[in-house]
C-alpha cells in the first residue's frame, strides 16, 4: 500500500478595489441642508463628521465623504446628486 501526498493549493483572495466618494462645493445649497443630506445618505456619519466634510468642501472646494466598495460608492454618489449636491467618485489609490 502506497501513501500519496495531496498538494493543497492556497487560494488568495483579492480585495475589491475601493473608491472615494467626493463632495464638491456649491453656492446653492444651505450648509445645514448639506449636513442633513450627508447624514441621511451615509448613515455611519455623525453630525460633527458631516459638518467637517461640509466645511472642508466649502473651504477647499472638495471633500472626502467615504471610501468604500465601488457599488456602495456609486450608490452614495447618486443619492447625493439626487438631493442636489455635486458628487463624484474616483478610485482610491
Amino acid at each position: 500500500m502506497s501513501v500519496q501526498t495531496v498538494e493543497k493549493r492556497s487560494t488568495v483572495r483579492k480585495t475589491a478595489p475601493r473608491y472615494r466618494v467626493l463632495l464638491h462645493n456649491d453656492d446653492f445649497n444651505p450648509m445645514e441642508y448639506v449636513v442633513q443630506v450627508l447624514m441621511q445618505t451615509v448613515s455611519s456619519l455623525t453630525q460633527p463628521q458631516a459638518v467637517s466634510i461640509m466645511m472642508e468642501a466649502h473651504t477647499n472646494g472638495i471633500a472626502l465623504v467615504i471610501t468604500c466598495a465601488q457599488e456602495h460608492a456609486e450608490f452614495y454618489c447618486e443619492t447625493l446628486k439626487t438631493h442636489g449636491l455635486t458628487s463624484t467618485i474616483e478610485p482610491d489609490e
